[in-house]
């Protein structure tokens, strides 16, 4: 039979606590943490965030890079860099109207006895290949003023067609100018690009029918006197605030012109306080010898002549009077 020992294992020392029957487990693993140190998990995480953060970075230059030169191959190219009318670098069409209408100036005054200097004002505006007189053969004489743009026609972005109307005697036609542009937008250079077509100007329009309208004579009878002592007052400047109903003040001419006669006037059927009303008026244009509106043949050229005009008016009834609130041009004849 084997022998117990009687050695004591875990001597009990004095002063110890009491063991507990349950082991006690945090000093262990404290002391096992310790020992084994930082085991690396939230590293991982960031490791990973990482990476995908710089995945998508590329995916984003990747597909950035896709579009860019999907849209270089899908837009029109230009033939050479910068030439091109675009949003950033618009076709300046104001300075195309003007360089046509300087144009038209020189090129459409042909007298034979200054082909020199018709050949030397046009050479800034054509290009070197192009003939001195540029289409004339310097027999004829025509002349053109009252030039003016009438419109601009593109044709792409770097070559349009200018619309210039002009008055050669007592016909008026139009030039049409082809232009071309150098793509410099901060200072545009233009050139003549081919000859110019000279065509008709567009017929004078019919004027529509416009219904006469139910003439209240009444009113116009109280207001032909007072619309007299108005006109006279709006061409002088003089006294001219007592015809102007309350809160309206109007310039006047100033006495540019005299004041002759009112010709005709307008007057609708309307509210019995407010109206606009038309009126022809004539004025006196003074003469070389002074103000007089009476003819003096012996004279003719210090003779005044006259003027008639056309308004619409806006007039008001305060009290028992007419006062004008406003006056413009009738756009219509009157009468």
């Amino acid at each position: 039979m084997a022998r117990r020992s009687t050695v004591q294992h875990d001597p009990r020392i004095a002063g110890d606590p009491e063991l507990s029957a349950r082991p006690e487990t945090s000093n262990f693993e404290s002391r096992r943490s310790a020992r084994r140190g930082w085991s690396g998990g939230g590293g991982r995480w960031l490791v990973a965030t990482g990476r995908v953060i710089v995945w998508a970075l590329i995916l984003v230059v990747l597909a950035n890079g896709v579009v860019a030169i999907v849209t270089r191959f899908t837009q029109p190219q230009s033939a050479s860099s910068g030439n091109v009318g675009n949003e950033k670098n618009p076709f300046p069409t104001e300075a195309a109207k003007a360089f046509a209408v300087q144009f038209a100036h020189l090129y459409l005054d042909l007298n034979p006895a200054e082909l020199s200097i018709r050949a030397a004002r046009l050479k800034p505006y054509l290009s070197p290949q192009a003939t001195e007189q540029f289409g004339w053969d310097g027999y004829g004489r025509l002349q053109a003023a009252y030039l003016q743009p009438a419109g601009v026609e593109t044709i792409d972005s770097n070559n349009v067609v200018v619309t210039v109307s002009f008055q050669s005697g007592d016909k008026r036609y139009q030039a049409a100018i082809p232009l071309v542009w150098d793509g410099n937008g901060r200072l545009p250079g233009f050139a003549v690009s081919g000859q110019p077509g000279i065509l008709p100007a567009p017929a004078p329009a019919e004027l529509p029918v416009v219904a006469q309208l139910d003439a209240d004579e009444v009113v116009e009878a109280e207001l032909r006197p007072q619309l007299a002592e108005f006109f006279g007052a709006y061409a002088s400047g003089v006294q001219l605030q007592r015809y102007l109903a309350t809160d309206t003040n109007l310039p006047n001419l100033g006495g540019a012109f005299t004041f002759v006669e009112l010709k005709d006037l307008v007057v609708p059927v309307g509210d019995a306080t407010s109206r606009d009303i038309q009126a022809v008026v004539v004025w006196g244009v003074p003469g070389a010898s002074g103000q007089s509106v009476e003819p003096t043949p012996a004279d003719p050229s210090a003779m005044a002549g006259r003027l008639e005009q056309a308004y619409r008016l806006t007039v008001v009834k305060q009290g028992d009077k007419w006062y004008v609130k406003a006056i413009r041009g009738a756009g219509r004849a009157v009468g």
